[in-house]
């Protein structure tokens, strides 16, 4: 029989008085955006009237920022973007184009592992083989779980002695491989140039980090599970239960902020795999999402887009009034989590991915506004980002496509 969770039995219930409070984050895209009239305010600065879809959250107003007029920029060809939104890489329907880091990774490569995962990369409906949020330094997809039960395993379930012996074998013998690969490369560079031994010792630096992994990955192997109260749930295998799908992964997200098990967590919703789905109960939409969102505003398209879109901002708002409930040290979790929905569609009917809709909720940043720039010369959305690897406490200037923070929250 296990304990209920106690504040004592994770690192993000007990910090001690000299360690920073703890800071997260969880990145959502759906890569077909929202239909951006009812979804940006008309009105800017703090005293702004909330759209239609922003109504969903107004019990939340002071805890997020609506922004307008952020994009990438040259990242632009419509759903071939979807990889980028995280990365800013440019040019992505040019040829030989390869991704670059995402995000998350780069705050996983600058923190450290501070938890038993440094990320954890999520997905809904999601073609987990050419679409991801989460990229490696070298443009590599890593594949996003979509299975709710794996992904509790993974966090909660304690393996046998057996169990963990064969992992800790795994984790040796990788080690074992890399240090037969740098005995033999070390043996080879005696025979290079002065410009080939500069680029093997990058390799050899990047090999070393590669070795600090791995010697993490074996503490956290050896240390107990975080305990939940929660039971081991169902997963969703049907699509066409697109928003329980969504709320469920939601809420896997916040098990692992609350267990500390993680504090970056990416969630890509591919509605482009989405087929025709439900609305509600006995009642599914008429195509599937993305021959929904090539609307022409057809009057039945858009009704069903903007019901679409509310139930998400829906979604959004419990997963808002859940973290505002939870305590972490007297503190609200929500406001030592920053939760970023967007896309990298600004408008999905015609291809364009510019002026993207972008809301950042908690954090502890100063919320409650519009913050719009211009919709015609869009503000690198990159730079929002470098003012969230700030907040979680990365020393960065710059990121992709950056020029600096955002300014003005």
């Amino acid at each position: 029989m296990a304990l209920p969770s106690l504040e004592c039995m994770t690192p993000g219930f007990g910090q001690t008085a000299n360690e920073p409070p703890p800071r997260r984050m969880l990145l959502i895209s759906n890569n077909l955006g929202v239909l951006p009239k009812p979804f940006f305010p008309t009105q800017t600065g703090r005293d702004y009237e909330l759209s239609p879809y922003l109504t969903e959250l107004a019990d939340f107003q002071n805890d997020f920022t609506v922004f307008s007029g952020l994009s990438h920029p040259d990242v632009e060809g419509g759903h071939s973007t979807e990889n980028c939104f995280l990365t800013g890489a440019r040019g992505p329907t040019r040829s030989g184009f390869r991704n670059t880091i995402s995000l998350d990774q780069f705050a996983a490569e600058k923190l450290g592992q501070v938890t038993r995962f440094p990320t954890l990369n999520l997905g809904v409906n999601i073609d987990k083989a050419n679409r991801s949020l989460s990229w490696t330094r070298d443009g590599v997809l890593l594949p996003a779980e979509d299975r709710a039960s794996a992904l509790f395993n993974k966090m909660f379930v304690q393996g046998d002695k057996a169990a963990v012996a064969r992992e800790l074998n795994r984790l040796n013998e990788r080690g074992s491989i890399l240090d037969t690969l740098l005995d033999d490369t070390r043996q080879f560079s005696q025979r290079l140039g002065s410009n080939d031994r500069t680029r093997l010792d990058q390799y050899f630096t990047s090999v070393r980090e590669v070795e600090k992994r791995l010697h993490t990955a074996r503490e956290w192997e050896l240390r107990p599970k975080s305990a939940t109260t929660e039971s081991t749930p169902e997963d969703i295998t049907d699509k066409k239960l697109f928003f329980q799908k969504f709320e469920l992964m939601l809420s896997m997200a916040r098990l692992a902020f609350e267990s500390d098990s993680t504090r970056i967590v990416t969630l890509m919703v591919d509605a482009f795999a989405t087929p025709s789905f439900t609305l509600h109960e006995n009642q599914n939409t008429t195509d599937g999402y993305h021959n929904l969102s090539h609307h022409g505003q057809a009057e039945g398209k858009v009704k069903q887009l903007e019901d679409a879109d509310r139930q998400q901002m829906s979604l959004l708002r419990s997963l808002l009034r859940e973290l505002s409930e939870k305590k972490e040290d007297g503190d609200r979790l929500l406001d030592r989590t920053m939760i970023l929905f967007g896309s990298n569609m600004g408008n999905s009917n015609t291809h364009d991915n510019t002026n993207l809709p972008v809301l950042l909720a908690g954090g502890g940043f100063q919320h409650g506004q519009h913050l719009a720039f211009s919709r015609e010369n869009n503000k690198p959305l990159s730079n929002l980002f470098v003012s969230m690897l700030q907040r979680l406490g990365v020393e960065a200037d710059q990121f992709s496509s950056s020029h600096g923070s955002l300014t003005g929250f």
